[in-house]
């Protein structure tokens, strides 16, 4: 979920360098994000197998997002990387908290904005969905 559309380019390279197959779905704004939560509760969608998670989104915030993620039955188990801009020590402690499975600072260099597809890979292999 993510509402910077060059970050939304740069991890869908990410995922292709790395030979991560998927489809990937972009929730722009924190309020798409949480009617995606319910409409997973209700049947209509199944839940992601990883999320990556903004905290800054308009509407709503991330760590409101991943707090609903993690109250929903269907959605408590998902990896949620947060990738975000930010690395105040109180957003890091927040969404681990909350249950986040990593907390990412968004790279300046494009070379470490690529390495993210691998941790993505790692997780998803870990959790046996890749």
């Amino acid at each position: 979920m993510e509402d910077n559309r060059a970050d939304v380019i740069l991890v869908r390279e990410a995922l292709e360098e790395h030979g991560i197959q998927c489809d990937l779905m972009v929730l722009s704004d924190g309020e798409q994000a949480l009617k995606f939560v319910a409409k997973v509760e209700g049947g209509e969608v199944p839940c992601a197998e990883l999320v990556v998670l903004d905290l800054n989104l308009p509407k709503a915030s991330g760590l409101r997002v991943l707090e609903r993620m993690r109250a929903s039955p269907k959605c408590a188990s998902v990896p949620v990387v947060i990738l975000s801009s930010s690395d105040a020590p109180k957003d890091i402690s927040e969404a681990k908290k909350l249950g986040a499975t990593r907390y990412i600072k968004k790279p300046s260099r494009l070379e470490d904005f690529m390495n993210i597809g691998a941790i993505f890979k790692g997780i998803l292999a870990e959790s046996g969905t890749s």
